[in-house]
């Protein structure tokens, strides 16, 4: 029999004070002192005794009993059926239920029925059928330096102050997903546009003719001259919605490609070393690199397989 650690009495002693009590007739404060117990004790044994007799000298759960306040089992089944299937306002449940606003909060909180689910966002992926019919186009802005960043040492006090930003400017190709990438030193209109045109060139180059081109609502993509350039290379000009970019995934994706295997791939002594290294990378992700959204095949493969 498992006992309480710090019981001064067992069911074998218990038995004797009983005995002394109601056979011998002893007095409480007798019984105590010779059992080296209080008179209260005596009297709680002698009373569990009486009421359940050997069995009740054994010694009880002190697991705590159910919670005179507690919320009963149907009502939260009640509150979680009306928030789930009707979404009921949280003081609507309080009033309809007869509860404290209070209880209702804490109960749909730990229900996790707090706030309303946000529906899962839907993805449209879309791919246009043919090369050229639309060119993703965006910019990252990469900041110059003259020795490595804190990105190689760690230390933020070793820094390139004052040197500037540069500006990759990308194009991809919605079908074939091939890139054409550029490092300018700004991002104003006029070089967007002279951006557009050579990358214009480069798709026609391999093939593609271009038709459309979409990008973010940039200040050099709304420019006049960019909007231009776009009417005489005969293309139509999209704009993704305000605040939106995934609108503009493919071209995101590639950056973010860019990034993490060419600009911060390896430590560069200076940032004209990174420049130098864009052109080699950018062939190896034309003609070499697997693309998952292909099949993984590099993106060349669809313009090649598309020209037999």
């Amino acid at each position: 029999m498992k006992l309480h650690p710090n019981a001064r009495s067992t069911p074998f002693s218990r038995q004797l004070l009983v005995d002394r009590v109601l056979r011998h007739g002893w007095t409480y404060a007798a019984a105590g002192e010779a059992a080296g117990v209080s008179t209260r004790t005596v009297a709680k044994w002698v009373q569990r005794y009486r009421a359940g007799g050997v069995a009740a000298l054994g010694d009880r759960s002190s697991r705590p009993g159910p919670a005179s306040h507690q919320t009963p089992g149907v009502v939260i089944g009640l509150l979680r059926a009306l928030r789930e299937r009707h979404w009921v306002p949280g003081w609507a449940l309080a009033r309809a239920l007869g509860l404290p606003r209070s209880t209702t909060s804490a109960w749909l909180r730990r229900l996790g029925l707090q706030r309303r689910p946000v529906a899962p966002r839907v993805v449209h992926r879309y791919e246009w059928p043919v090369a050229g019919d639309m060119i993703h186009v965006d910019i990252k802005a990469l900041g110059r330096f003259r020795q490595p960043g804190h990105r190689v040492h760690g230390d933020r006090r070793r820094a390139s102050r004052g040197v500037g930003w540069e500006f990759a400017h990308v194009a991809v190709d919605d079908h074939t997903r091939l890139a054409y990438v550029e490092m300018l030193p700004d991002q104003r209109g006029t070089s967007c546009e002279a951006f557009l045109r050579r990358a214009v060139a480069w798709f026609a180059q391999h093939g593609i003719t271009c038709r459309r081109v979409l990008s973010d609502n940039g200040s050099g993509y709304v420019a006049r001259a960019f909007r231009t350039a776009c009417a005489a290379l005969g293309l139509a000009h999209r704009r993704t919605r305000p605040y939106t970019p995934r609108t503009n995934g493919k071209a995101e994706r590639f950056i973010r490609t860019l990034l993490g295997q060419w600009a911060y791939a390896r430590p560069y002594a200076t940032s004209g070393a990174r420049r130098r290294a864009l052109r080699p990378w950018l062939r190896f992700y034309n003609w070499h690199r697997p693309h998952a959204s292909l099949g993984y095949h590099p993106p060349i493969s669809r313009l090649q397989g598309a020209t037999g």
